[in-house]
């Protein structure tokens, strides 16, 4: 999740992008550039880190003129620095682009491109965007762009300036936001809205397929046909603070319905019809000498972890461990060259985990990294790593991250399957499908949103909260117990439902809410069972199941049906209405929702 501005019009364009990507440096903050028109050319000022360090560099001097795109960068393609900060240019520097997304086919488009002479200068995706439209330029910057686009496999949206035609900016839309600002004889181009308040209220918002030729006079817009086609200008009404949060009261909700895209985007480039494909190297001898897997993470990713533990052991066959990474080190642990540890990190700075990880390296394990940011400690110290594409996430509590944590873990965890020979090609076919169905299933529950405040309702004065369930209802409502306690300062802790018996259901007390998950069909009976014992001494039972748990139902004092999904993805869709149910409780009992007390983002000292 990266951020673009662009403006054309009648003032210093440097300032206004800068201002521009001021705001939109939530989406991005590993490193930052502009293009400006000056004098006929194309003068570019680029550089890795902060927005800060972009203004140093300019030192309040930078290039004049009245037209120029912007970029604030989260890596995905490539290391941050300054050979990979937008915007990019091709072989000519006739053009520069700016881009959001993934464009997945680069990597044959750029040996197609070499072959015929082109010169890269940075890893990244987006640099094949400039030299396309050199090759596709023959005097109509329009349709250059058209022909670009037809040759693209991918989520984006781009900005295009050129040289030979210095008062046009060239957008388009493909899955990844962006909007025009209208002013009086100048046009503000973004990817999203803050970025253009400050100069205009007047905003037309592009959707998918969507072309525009964007020059002082206005905005031509053209549909995936090619044809010209009318756009509504919406007025807007939002403060700049509501602004930066999409219209939404606090980052964490921002991010939970951000969910269905983050999903997508780690999915992106991932599945090549009915095949898991990862760019991981390995060898299916390398893969069938694996014995054990040791997982290694803190907090919210240790969960993760704990749900991958079940995944790995049911698709590969063989023992994994999780520890968190704080205790790892200091166990002595059992890893030797046989061994994958797998390292799961948010930020991929937390120092405990960072630790983890050169412990088992030291102890020769092969290392594969899950994480959010490129270019980050442990991205560079593992031998190979799965990025999530999450984007950046601004709320402490994490929401995103951990669901494409866990989409990540699915990957990898067929992609060695198929490897060692313990996954067939109909299974993975089937896992994929269901993978692939995930964000609508993740969309369904955030339109019912309106159940989960009801049972916040209910919770939300209760000084204690307990979460039961049986193998991985177990280990996902782990994660559904911290969110809760994290945010809401309510006492919550997660038990393997058949523990009861042996000291839990002491706790247990009237009007006790107890959080009930029962996906699995083949643990339903057990479950119902539980869920007896606790209610025969007066808890308040909220369950979440499938259509097939009618029992559990009748149960519950409220009932959430979660939306069909395959049930070895159950972890992925039984987590979202968690999350919610954790915000709204909190919001309710009026917590500071996304720095909750005592907590830091990421973890950077032991």
């Amino acid at each position: 999740m990266c951020g673009i501005v662009g403006y054309i019009g009648m003032r210093q364009a440097g300032d206004i992008l800068l201002d521009g990507l001021e705001k939109l440096e939530y989406r991005g903050y590993d490193s930052s550039g502009i293009a400006v028109m000056e004098g006929g050319a194309i003068c570019l000022v680029k550089a890795v880190g902060r927005l800060s360090e972009l203004k140093s560099r300019l030192n309040g001097n930078g290039p004049a003129g009245t037209l120029g795109i912007g970029h604030t960068r989260w890596a995905t393609h490539g290391k941050p620095s300054d050979e990979n900060s937008h915007p990019h240019a091709g072989n000519t520097d006739r053009f520069a682009v700016v881009h959001n997304g993934i464009i997945e086919n680069y990597g044959r488009l750029k040996s197609r491109l070499i072959e015929e002479g082109h010169v890269f200068r940075s890893e990244t995706d987006t640099e094949v965007l400039p030299h396309l439209l050199e090759d596709s330029y023959d005097g109509d910057f329009l349709q250059a762009v058209r022909k670009t686009v037809s040759q693209l496999e991918g989520s984006y949206a781009f900005a295009a300036i050129s040289s030979d035609n210095p008062q046009e900016i060239i957008a388009v839309r493909k899955d990844s936001p962006l909007v025009a600002g209208i002013g009086d004889g100048e046009i503000f181009l973004a990817s999203d809205i803050p970025a253009v308040l400050k100069y205009t209220r007047s905003i037309m918002i592009f959707e998918d397929g969507e072309m525009a030729r964007i020059t002082p006079e206005g905005v031509e817009v053209y549909n995936e046909d090619g044809a010209r086609m009318d756009k509504d200008i919406q007025q807007i009404d939002w403060d700049i603070e509501a602004a930066e949060k999409g219209g939404f009261p606090h980052f964490m909700i921002k991010e939970i319905f951000e969910q269905p895209q983050a999903v997508r985007k780690t999915l992106a480039g991932r599945i090549s019809g009915t095949r898991v494909s990862l760019n991981l190297d390995w060898s299916t001898d390398e893969a069938r000498a694996i014995n054990k897997v040791a997982v290694i993470a803190c907090g919210t990713a240790c969960y993760a972890g704990m749900v991958g533990r079940s995944i790995f052991e049911q698709l590969l066959r063989i023992p994994v461990s999780v520890d968190v990474a704080s205790e790892f080190r200091y166990m002595n642990p059992i890893v030797d060259e046989q061994t994958l540890a797998l390292v799961i990190s948010q930020s991929g700075e937390t120092a405990d985990t960072l630790a983890g990880l050169r412990e088992a390296k030291a102890r020769g394990a092969r290392v594969v990294a899950i994480t959010n940011v490129v270019g980050s400690s442990i991205a560079r110290e593992a031998d190979q790593v799965l990025y999530t594409q999450a984007g950046p996430e601004i709320a402490v509590a994490s929401t995103k991250a951990y669901v494409t944590q866990l989409v990540g873990i699915y990957l990898l965890a067929l992609y060695l399957g198929v490897l060692r020979g313990s996954v067939t090609r109909e299974l993975e076919a089937q896992i994929l499908d269901g993978l692939e169905a995930l964000p609508q299933a993740i969309e369904d529950v955030l339109d019912r949103a309106g159940e989960i405040i009801e049972m916040a309702d209910r919770i939300k004065d209760k000084n204690n909260v307990f979460f039961i369930g049986r193998g991985v209802d177990h280990t996902a409502s782990l994660e559904g117990a911290l969110k809760l306690k994290e945010i809401s300062y309510i006492h919550a802790e997660a038990y393997a439902a058949g523990e009861l018996k042996h000291g839990t259901i002491a706790l247990i007390e009237p009007g006790v809410p107890v959080i009930s998950l029962a996906t699995q069909g083949h643990l339903l009976d057990k479950m119902v069972s539980n869920i007896k014992e606790v209610k025969a001494r007066g808890a308040e039972i909220y369950g979440f199941g499938f259509n097939e748990g009618r029992e559990i139902r009748e149960e519950s004092d409220q009932f959430f049906q979660l939306p069909e999904s395959l049930r070895i993805l159950a972890p992925v869709v039984t987590v979202i209405p968690l999350q919610m149910l954790a915000y709204y409780v909190s919001v309710a009992r009026g917590n500071d929702v996304d720095k909750p007390r005592n907590l830091a983002k990421s973890v950077t000292v032991e």
